[in-house]
This record gives structure tokens, C-alpha cells and sequence, in this order.
């Protein structure tokens, strides 16, 4: 964008210190605000809306263009304040650097120079000014020193553990544990331990026989997916599918089409023979030939790897441990010596269940860094795979390939939805989040290409934000941007030029906000813990409702805290995606109280007929849009009979905007044509804390009154 005052003057993006991203003029230092950043620049943002309505109200046209749309913005003058710009078609906010001092502050500044505005400790400026500090610089490339023409060192090829020996060191450990625990339970328990072996092992194979079986009628049933002939597909990709076959002599696996707009991919089977690799519309729309070949061969890579079988065999490990932690725990039921005894073994067998969980996740990230790369070498071009991922996992492609149009044969294509993907197998991990993070935003893109510093502002929450890294804990895939990092890497090591290299200098630590969100996080847990202990040592109460009620009476209170956090805000300013995908201090526990208006268009899970959540545009970008209720049969009956009605129209959504790592907006109320459908989720949650803390008085004060008696009080 570039500068509304300075002739061909281009914008740079500034970090304020409430983590908003404002773009400003190096030269004259002038500022602009997408859509609703303004509100979160304030602590009173209700205050500064009704001056900025009232300013409003009278408002004339101007020469300046908006930097944002190319077209006249109005200009603005604000009582006491001086003259502003604002867009109206996007809702873009202008103003000089003292100007935006003085609305946000209550007071004269004295001029800065650019780049120094609000920066803290000025002498004249409080802490809650818009400190604004550059971003952009460079950094240590990660992958070390990059191959330049003209003599500089070669970069090395980010290591990665050796595959075999990963493979069989993890499934020997998973497995050796899995048999120690049989075994201590069958011994403990009186178990015979042949038919428990016995029906782990048939339990195994049965699951392994029938699981592609049964997801092959999943996919037809529900999912508008269709296995069609190989000569339908793509001359070029039945040709790289075949040359890729032949060199790695695998046969050539079968193909199948899920009839959605989605950019989706992932493959399944018993095999590298008989693997299936599926493919939806909303893909072969939206990569180009190449792109498709690249993803295309990163799920070969999995059948040619055999991470199907191995990883069916890595998942039935915890699927047993949960088994018998749940018969141990059946088993433990009673009173005495030997009870408390079985509920050391109860722990214990669950301890080990969540362990062996996050050793999958582990083993299927590794996985996936395998399958990038082999791609990368099939293609002979890692930054395909790259592009393929920014627009898959980002949603970063060109908003003209996304909107609906006429298909070569008449037909109307379908609204592109979010892709969840199917098992560790996919293309990438979307029950990190919601689905796909649909972060595009149409003035920085131009044809099928993405904007790289539209990419790196989707990358930063990655990679700055502690969240980022415990999502990726909890994921069988790596963070998309750490994806991309080794791609890069893998390509200058290739002498070509790498698809993005992520360079942004991080401002400040992350971790304080963290901090807090984690701990609100555990908030219930922390104070349901300390009425527990409270209750069992210090009043030594061990009636079970005494102690339960204790919990009940700690934790309410705690979880009424947290719902007071995660859902804060009784003022939702309009926003744009544009705007609020620049936040990097955000989280699923941390939200921005929002309202967008845009447009639906498409269904949360490409292909299912019940899918209760939407995907909407606005002017600036795509966002995934979450309905949630109480009841899960609740949301099942709106999708299947009532979602329906929302696609294509034009909607104002009010909610919280989260990211989990992805984007996403949590629905508090959806409006079309004056009719309101509102989510109970956040009444609901709160009316159960209030019951439970007030369960929690009535049970604690019995077990008071029982230790009151006992000391003849």
C-alpha cells in the first residue's frame, strides 16, 4: 500500500504494543488503520466509538485515495481532536501520526519522527499509546548460511532423524511397553493372559483389514466422493503419477474425487499397493499443475514409506492402553486395602496411555517432514510443495480462484469450503483448529500468486506465539511454517531459490500473555485441586460428597473466572479479516470481541450434509465461522436443516475472534434480514458454573457440619 500524502511512498507495517499490526509512511508518518484495529489500540473502545460515530456524521469528500481500496476517502473532523480520512468502503481509518496520538490519548503530542510514534518512554505519552516498533528486518536464517551465486558456503540440508531407525525403535518401544502392561495388569488382576493377547492381536488385524473398507463407504456416503478411472485425471498428473510409481516400483495407486470446493488431500489403505490417494475439486481448482503434482507426491510419499501400515500399528498401542486403563479402572471398583492398591495400577495404566499418545504425534511428524521432502526431491522443486501449502494450510491463494463461476461444462462451482482432514495421512492437520486458516486477502494478491508479506504476517503467530508450539505438541502434523522453513531450506540447498524465507524480526516476547492464558486455562483445575487437598488435610473430611462438593465449591467460582476471560468484551467492534488476522496476541483462550459482516459461503466440513459451521468473506479476506450449542444434537439439527439457508447470503456475525492455531471466529449471534440466530454456548457455560458453585456450598457445608459434630461443636 502506499502512502495517501507522499507520492509512491509504499506503507511498512508497524507492531504496536498491543500486538496490532498499523501500516505507516517512513516518510511523513502518517498511519493506516484497517477496519476495527483502532478499537484495539484503547482501553475504552465503547468511548472512542461514540466520538468517532459522532464524527462521522459529518463527513466530506476528499482527494487522498484510500491505500487500501484505491478509491476517495471522506475526511473526518473530530471535535477537539483535528482531521482524520476514513475509507467507506473498507472502514480503513488515516491520520497523521499526532493526530491518532491525540484520539487515542486525550492529548497534544509533540511531532515525532516516523517509526517513533507511541514508542514507550517518551516523556509525553502514557503506556496505553499505540507504541509502534518496525518489524520488518533480518535475521539468522534457521537453515544456516543460504548458497548464493559467486562463492558463498553451501547451505546444509536441515537434518532429519533417520527413518528406519526411528521406525523401528519407536514401534519396539510402544510395543514393549504395551506388552509390560498387559502382562503387570493380567498378573494383578487375574486376568488369564492368553485371550488378552488374543484379542489385542485379532482386535489389531481386524481393525487393519476392515479400516480402508469401511472408510471407502464413509467417503461415498457422506462425503460426495467418487473413485473414478485413472484416464480421467489429468494428463499431467496421470504421467507424474506413473513415473513416480514406476521409480519407486510401487503400483500406481487409485484415485478418488471428493466432489467439494475444499482444497483437500490425504491417503489411506493397507499398502503402498493398494493405497488411495483423494483428491477434492477445491484442490485441482485451486493449485496449479505443478502444485497438484507436489502434493500429489508428498501422498505417495507416505504409501511409498509404508506410513500407512506403520502408523495404523502406532495407533492401535494407545487404543489398547486406553482399553485396559478402562478395565483396570472397572476392576478397581470396591473398598479396602486392595482397592487403593488398584488405583495406583489405574493411574498408571492411564499415565502411560497419554504418553504413548504424544509418542504417535511425534512419530507422525516425523513422518510428514519425510513426505515434504520427498516431495521436494519427486518434483525437483520444493517450492511447489511450498505454494501448494501456503494456499492449502493458509488459504493464502487468489480470492478470484475462490469466488463461484461457471465450470467448463455449465455447471456452477461450488462455494470453497475448509477441509478437515482425514487421519495423520493428509495433506495437513486441520484438528489443530477448526479447519483450514482462510487468511487471503484480495489487495495484496494478484492471480493465482501469494504475497509474501501477506504470507510471513500468517506465519508470524507460528512462529512467535508460545501457543503455536503446544498446538503442534497436540497435532500429527509440524506448524505449517516450520513446514515451509525445511522447504526452504531443502531448495537453496538444491541451488534454486526458496519459495519464502522468513526473515521478520520478532519485537518482544510472547510468553507474558501466555503465561496468563495458561494459567486462566487451568484456573477451574488449580481451584478445584486446593478444595480437594483443603477438604482431605485440613478438615480430613473422606465422605465422598463432602469432598466432591469442596471441588465443586472451589472450582465454580474458578471456571466462572475463566468463562469471564475467554468470553470478555461487551462491545464487539466491526472489524475486517484483514484486520483481525494481523493479531498476534491471540489465542483460544485470549479472543478479540468482533463483528463482521461478509458473506457465507460454504459449510465448515467440505461434503457433510450436517455441517453446522460456515465459512465467510468479507471485502479483505476469508474466515472460518464456528456455530456452537449446548447439545450436539443441537448443532447437528442446524446443520442439516437450517445451515442451509445462510449460504450465499450476506450475514453480520458478532462473536470472539480465537485462533487454535488457526483463525476463527466463535459465533455469539448470526444475523440475516433482520433475523437473529443466537448461540446459547456462553449462557450455558455460565449458568453451569453458577450451579455448580452453588452445588458446591450446599455439599460443602454438609460435610462442615459433619466435622463440626465430630468436635462436638
Amino acid at each position: 500500500m502506499d502512502c495517501p500524502i507522499c507520492e509512491r511512498q509504499e506503507l511498512k507495517p508497524q507492531l504496536t504494543a498491543q500486538g496490532v499490526e498499523v501500516d505507516q509512511c517512513p516518510s511523513c508518518g502518517g498511519m493506516w488503520l484497517d477496519k476495527g484495529e483502532i478499537y484495539r489500540l484503547v482501553s475504552d473502545p465503547i468511548g472512542l466509538s461514540s466520538k468517532l460515530n459522532t464524527a462521522y456524521q459529518n463527513t466530506k469528500s476528499s482527494d487522498l485515495i484510500s491505500p487500501r481500496s484505491g478509491e476517495a476517502m471522506d475526511e473526518v473532523s473530530i471535535d477537539g481532536i483535528g482531521t482524520a480520512y476514513r475509507s467507506p468502503h473498507s472502514d480503513g481509518f488515516w491520520a497523521s501520526s499526532q493526530t491518532l496520538y491525540k484520539l487515542l490519548s486525550g492529548k497534544a503530542a509533540r511531532p515525532k519522527a516516523p517509526g517513533q510514534f507511541g514508542r514507550k518512554g517518551a516523556t509525553d505519552e502514557p503506556e496505553d499509546a499505540p507504541a509502534s516498533r518496525p518489524t520488518f528486518g533480518r535475521r539468522t536464517s534457521p537453515a544456516g548460511a543460504v548458497m548464493r551465486s559467486g562463492g558463498a558456503a553451501a547451505e546444509k540440508l536441515m537434518g532429519l532423524p533417520n527413518l528406519g531407525i526411528r521406525t523401528a525403535g519407536t514401534l519396539i518401544g510402544l510395543y514393549g511397553l504395551l506388552t509390560v502392561v498387559v502382562i503387570a495388569a493380567t498378573q494383578y488382576f487375574n486376568w488369564p493372559l492368553e485371550p488378552v493377547m488374543a484379542t489385542a492381536l485379532i482386535g489389531t488385524v481386524i481393525q487393519f483389514a476392515l479400516a480402508p473398507i469401511l472408510m471407502d463407504l464413509s467417503l461415498r456416503w457422506f462425503y460426495n466422493t467418487r473413485f473414478v478411472e485413472f484416464h480421467a485425471l489429468p494428463p499431467h498428473l496421470q504421467t507424474f503419477a506413473n513415473k513416480v510409481a514406476k521409480q519407486n516400483d510401487i503400483k500406481t495407486p487409485r484415485f478418488a474425487i471428493m466432489d467439494d470446493g475444499a482444497p483437500q488431500a490425504f491417503t489411506y489403505g493397507h499398502i503402498p499397493s493398494n493405497a488411495r490417494i483423494v483428491l477434492s475439486r477445491g484442490l485441482m481448482e485451486l493449485l496449479d499443475e505443478e502444485e497438484l503434482e507436489a502434493v500429489t507426491a508428498h501422498e505417495m510419499g507416505h504409501a511409498i514409506h509404508w506410513d500407512i501400515l506403520l502408523m495404523t500399528f502406532a495407533q492401535i498401542v494407545p487404543l489398547i492402553l486406553y482399553y485396559v486403563y478402562r478395565t483396570a479402572m472397572e476392576g478397581s471398583k470396591g473398598k479396602g486395602k486392595k482397592s487403593s492398591g488398584n488405583a495406583y495400577v489405574v493411574i498408571g495404566a492411564y499415565v502411560l496411555y497419554i504418553l504413548s499418545e504424544y509418542v504417535v504425534l511425534w512419530f507422525s511428524r516425523t513422518r510428514e517432514y519425510h513426505a515434504d521432502r520427498f516431495a521436494g526431491n519427486a518434483t525437483g522443486k520444493p517450492a511447489t510443495l511450498s505454494s501448494a501449502l501456503a494456499k492449502i494450510g493458509y488459504g493464502l491463494a487468489a480470492r478470484g480462484s475462490q469466488d463461484q463461476g461457471d465450470t467448463d461444462d455449465g455447471d456452477k462451482k461450488k462455494k470453497r469450503d475448509p477441509a478437515k482432514a482425514i487421519g495423520a495421512l493428509g495433506i495437513f492437520d486441520a484438528d489443530t483448529g477448526k479447519t483450514l486458516a482462510i487468511t487471503s486477502q484480495s489487495s495484496e494478491i494478484e492471480g493465482s500468486h501469494v504475497d509474501k508479506d501477506a504470507l510471513k504476517r500468517a506465519m508470524r503467530w507460528d512462529l512467535w506465539n508460545p501457543w503455536a508450539g503446544w498446538y503442534e505438541l497436540n497435532s500429527t502434523h509440524p506448524l505449517i511454517a516450520n513446514r515451509l522453513e525445511h522447504l526452504a531450506n531443502q531448495s537453496r540447498v538444491m541451488g534454486q531459490e526458496a519459495y519464502i524465507t522468513f526473515n521478520d524480526v520478532q519485537p518482544e516476547s510472547y510468553w507474558d500473555e501466555f503465561g496468563v492464558d495458561l494459567f486462566m486455562h487451568l484456573l477451574p483445575l488449580i481451584g478445584a485441586a486446593l478444595g480437594f487437598l483443603g477438604a482431605f488435610f485440613v478438615l480430613g473430611l473422606r465422605d465422598e460428597l463432602a469432598l466432591l462438593g469442596w471441588v465443586m465449591l472451589f472450582g465454580g467460582p474458578c471456571l466462572l473466572l475463566r468463562l469471564a476471560f475467554t468470553y470478555r468484551g461487551d462491545f464487539f467492534p466491526a472489524f475486517a479479516v484483514a484486520g483481525l488476522l494481523k493479531v498476534v496476541k491471540v489465542s483460544s483462550v485470549r479472543p478479540v470481541p468482533c463483528t463482521l459482516k461478509g458473506t457465507i459461503i460454504g459449510r465448515g466440513v467440505p461434503g457433510y450434509i450436517a455441517s453446522e459451521d460456515f465459512v465467510m468473506r468479507d471485502e479483505t479476506g476469508h474466515i472460518f465461522v464456528d456455530y456452537r450449542q449446548p447439545l450436539a444434537i443441537w448443532e447437528f439439527l442446524f446443520g442439516l436443516l437450517k445451515a442451509e439457508k445462510f449460504h450465499g447470503q450476506e450475514v453480520i456475525i458478532e462473536g470472539w475472534y480465537r485462533r487454535a492455531p488457526v483463525p476463527y471466529i466463535e459465533i455469539k449471534s448470526i444475523e440475516l434480514d433482520g433475523d437473529v440466530t443466537t448461540s446459547w454456548y456462553r449462557f450455558y457455560n455460565f449458568v453451569s458454573a453458577v450451579v455448580i458453585s452453588f452445588a458446591g456450598v450446599f455439599l460443602a457445608l454438609g460435610g462442615l457440619e459433619q466435622v463440626l459434630a465430630s468436635l462436638n461443636l
